[in-house]
C-alpha cells in the first residue's frame, strides 16, 4: 500500500498531520506526495515516517524545495506507470489534459484544489486527487489516499480523516 498525500500547508500555526495519517504513512510501503509541502521540514517529518517517498513541488512550496522537487515526475509502480503534478488545471477538460500531458501513465496523482477526486476514462486512464489531510478548504473533509498496486491494476481511494480537536 501506498500513501497518497497533497497540500499539506505546514508549518502554519498549531497545524499538524492527523494521527491517522502518520499511521498510514508508518504502515505504508512508500508514499506519493502530489506538492505543497510549504516548508522543508514537512518533507523531512513525512520521511521520518516514511523513507521512501516520491514528490513534486508545489506553487507554495518554499525555494529549498522548488530546488530540491521537480515539477512533475513519473514513477514506475509494480509495471504501471504513474504521473505526478501540483497543479492540473482548471476542471473543465482535466482528464483529456492530464492524459495528454503524461501520455504513457496510467495514472496521474495531482494536488493544487484541495478538493478530493478519483476518475477513471473509458480506457482505465485514471487521476486522482487525495485533497489534504491539513486544511479541507471547499472539501466536506480532510482526505488522503492509498494506491494499492495489484497486479494489473491500480487501485485509488480517498481515507476521510478526523478534524482536529
Amino acid at each position: 500500500m501506498i500513501a497518497v498525500l497533497a497540500d499539506t500547508h505546514m508549518p502554519k500555526g498549531a497545524r499538524r498531520l492527523p494521527e491517522r495519517c502518520l499511521e498510514l504513512l508508518a504502515g505504508a510501503e512508500g508514499a506519493i506526495h502530489a506538492g505543497d509541502f510549504f516548508g522543508a521540514s514537512v518533507l523531512a517529518e513525512i520521511e521520518t515516517v516514511c523513507p521512501l517517498l516520491a514528490a513534486v513541488h508545489g506553487n507554495v512550496d518554499e525555494p529549498e524545495l522548488r530546488q530540491r522537487l521537480p515539477q512533475r515526475a513519473e514513477l514506475e509502480l509494480g509495471g504501471h506507470r504513474v504521473g505526478l503534478i501540483h497543479d492540473a488545471g482548471p476542471a473543465s477538460g482535466r482528464l483529456a489534459r492530464l492524459r495528454k500531458l503524461f501520455p504513457d501513465a496510467d495514472a496521474v496523482v495531482f494536488g493544487h484544489s484541495h478538493l478530493p477526486l478519483h476518475e477513471v476514462d473509458a480506457d482505465g486512464f485514471q487521476i486522482f486527487n487525495p485533497g489534504s489531510p491539513t486544511e479541507r478548504r471547499r472539501a466536506p473533509q480532510r482526505s488522503m489516499g492509498l494506491l494499492e498496486v495489484g497486479s494489473g491494476t491500480l487501485e485509488f481511494e480517498h481515507v476521510w480523516l478526523p478534524e482536529p480537536g
